[in-house]
């Protein structure tokens, strides 16, 4: 199934968009747009090849409290109050596209887009948050790691997610 992205934007239907988690579906479709107008998230769609959304994911920038990260990750980072990371505030997929590998297609995007900005903006880090035992299963499997203080919350470093996506797709050109 070809995917495209898109920024939300106001002609995207988000009525009959429903992912099986109330919270994800009530927010993208009633505050997705005005988290987006008050600059608070950036929202992208994924759309198939007949425009409908399958699938979609927030951006916004955050700040890691140096206690929050693994001691072993911390001992090599200055001893700054905060460290710049990005959040991948929600994610997810249209209940239709479950088992077509939309969320890997979304993981994929949002870890891209964010590796590119971190080339012009610090991001020490990718963070998520699972808001099920499922989406926490999901984040570890491409690599996410919990962070001992906040069950739920996961991250992964920046670089970690760059070299991955070198990995995957060796012949593209660095961002």
């Amino acid at each position: 199934m070809p995917i495209t992205f898109e920024p939300l934007a106001k002609r995207h239907d988000r009525s009959h968009f429903r992912c099986g988690e109330a919270q994800l579906d009530e927010w993208f479709q009633k505050r997705a747009g005005q988290d987006e107008r008050r600059n608070v998230a950036r929202v992208f769609v994924a759309l198939d090849d007949t425009s409908q959304i399958v699938g979609f994911y927030s951006l916004s920038a955050f700040t890691l409290s140096l206690d929050e990260v693994p001691d072993n990750i911390a001992a090599k980072l200055p001893r700054y109050d905060h460290i710049p990371a990005a959040l991948i505030g929600r994610l997810a997929r249209h209940e239709q596209s479950r088992g077509k590998g939309v969320g890997e297609i979304l993981i994929a995007d949002a870890l891209h887009r964010i590796v590119n900005v971190a080339q012009d903006l610090a991001v020490f880090a990718i963070v998520v948050e699972a808001k099920n035992d499922s989406a926490f299963d999901f984040y570890q499997s491409f690599g996410f790691i919990p962070f001992p203080m906040h069950p739920g919350r996961l991250f992964m470093l920046t670089s970690t997610a760059a070299a991955a996506l070198k990995k995957a797709n060796p012949s593209a050109s660095s961002p």
